[in-house]
């Protein structure tokens, strides 16, 4: 196995926004070389429909691909629950309940507004009526990511849920899968992956049936196919290669941030695990331990390669440096490792999630309760993770009073008529010459004795 090659970062020696630039520098760069070719497969998908996407996942999955078996059956789905271990399958149901019953406790409802003028405000909620999950695989299965988009979409009412998957190089996918897949009351599962599904999912085809919003995290890929189709379908957020950034000072356990840092890091090769901290000492030993828990892992190569492509070690000279680093970079996950992390965690303006008191951000991917589908790429500067409200649209009504239609009349008039909205500002006349009891004028007819 090759050697722990983790960038050191000095503080100290440049701002926190020029850190968060070159920690994320390599990261964009990819994202921008594979852009062009994510928007020929989307525009060659839109051109060929099923066609495109066999071809594609022959190319980039199974070699088998037809579309009479890009949806999984029945019968595969009910093999797969008698095959899955009785203690996995009370690991799912367990699962389930934890996030159904945090969602349960975050659903907003429709709300109504009456004034003392009479006026009614109402906010009209209702969800999206079909949503695809793409949950990741090939390589591994992760059932959890379909629990932890699924059960807030059940939440939220979503009728229609579908799920998506990469197989295996023979088109298999994980028993896993297919049960959490059940749990959920998935309408259909598919077995392709990668942006030619996202296409397909979007625009429809004779085969794969058109969705109103696409969610669930995926490769650079994946992430590229939905911000390129956003407006296209809905878009949950772009959650792509897994982040951990983890603040620690000298009385952090050097084995706990390293083995947290490793958990992010496996997810695959694109994955970001950051460690700031103002105490030297500390890296050295968490570096130590990274070396020694490397060994013998079954996945240690795919997590030493994200370690060494995208991991780094930040020396700050105070925390609250280090909190400024991470406001920078905004992650998707944040662990404070750290005396005082209840000042500490009010400073934290930008971060998908964040783990304290000894909570690895492993509970938060599987049973914690919020959905582990969070931003990356610096995305948490501007939004939030997947909920229960990301599923459902708020419709506003309003009703005003003939007080309030009166009182503000004049002032919008005006506003109209600043912006050269003349029929605007007649819609408003109307409605106060009827309300003051002034009679609407004849129209004229231009001249015309026989009109």
């Amino acid at each position: 196995m090759s050697e722990l090659r983790v960038k050191f970062l000095d503080a100290r020696c440049c701002s926190p926004a020029e850190l968060a630039v070159e920690l994320r520098r390599e990261m964009r760069m990819f994202f921008s070389s594979q852009e062009e070719s994510v928007r020929r497969i989307i525009a060659d998908v839109f051109e060929r429909g099923d066609e495109a996407v066999v071809e594609y996942e022959r190319k980039y999955g199974w070699s088998n691909c037809s579309t009479d078996r890009f949806m999984v059956s029945d019968e595969e789905i009910e093999e797969a629950v008698r095959s899955v271990d009785e203690d996995v399958l009370s690991s799912l149901k367990f699962a389930m309940r934890e996030l159904e019953r945090y969602h349960m406790r975050n659903a907003p409802v429709s709300s109504f507004e009456h004034t003392i003028d009479g006026s009614i405000f109402a906010e009209l909620v209702s969800p999206v009526q079909s949503v695809l999950i793409y949950a990741p695989g090939g390589r591994a299965a992760y059932p959890s990511t379909v629990l932890h988009v699924g059960v807030p979409a059940m939440v939220a009412g979503v009728r229609r849920i579908y799920v998506t998957t990469p197989p295996d190089k023979d088109g298999f996918v994980h028993p896993a899968i297919l049960v959490a897949a059940k749990l959920i009351g998935a309408k259909a599962v598919y077995r392709i992956g990668g942006a030619h599904a996202i296409a397909a999912f979007a625009f429809g085809t004779k085969s794969i049936p058109k969705v109103d919003m696409i969610a669930g995290p995926g490769g650079i890929y994946v992430v590229a196919a939905k911000r390129l189709l956003y407006g296209v379908v809905g878009i949950d957020l772009l959650p792509g290669p897994s982040e951990v950034f983890i603040i620690a000072d000298d009385t952090a356990d050097a084995e706990l941030v390293a083995v947290d840092m490793l958990a992010q890091a496996e997810h695959g090769e694109d994955s970001a695990a950051v460690l700031a901290t103002p105490s030297e000492k500390l890296i050295i030993h968490v570096r130590e331990e990274l070396s020694r828990l490397l060994k013998g892992m079954e996945r240690s190569r795919v997590a030493l390669e994200a370690l060494n492509s995208f991991g780094a070690f930040i020396l700050t000279a105070t925390l609250d440096e280090a909190v400024e680093v991470c406001n920078e970079y905004a992650p998707e996950h944040v662990e404070l490792h750290c005396s005082g992390w209840r000042e500490v965690i009010l400073k934290i303006r930008n971060a998908g999630a964040i783990f304290v008191c000894g909570t690895p951000t492993a509970y938060g991917d599987y049973a914690a309760g919020p959905s582990h589908v969070l931003p990356t790429l610096g995305a948490a500067k501007f939004s939030s993770g997947l909920s229960v409200e990301s599923f459902l649209k708020k419709t506003r009504c309003v009703s005003l009073s003939n007080e309030r239609i009166l009182g503000m009349g004049e002032h919008v008039k005006r506003l109209a008529e600043l912006e050269g909205l003349h029929y605007h500002a007649l819609s408003v006349e109307a409605r106060l010459k009827r309300l003051k009891g002034e009679q609407k004028e004849p129209a004229m007819n231009n001249g015309d004795s026989n009109a």
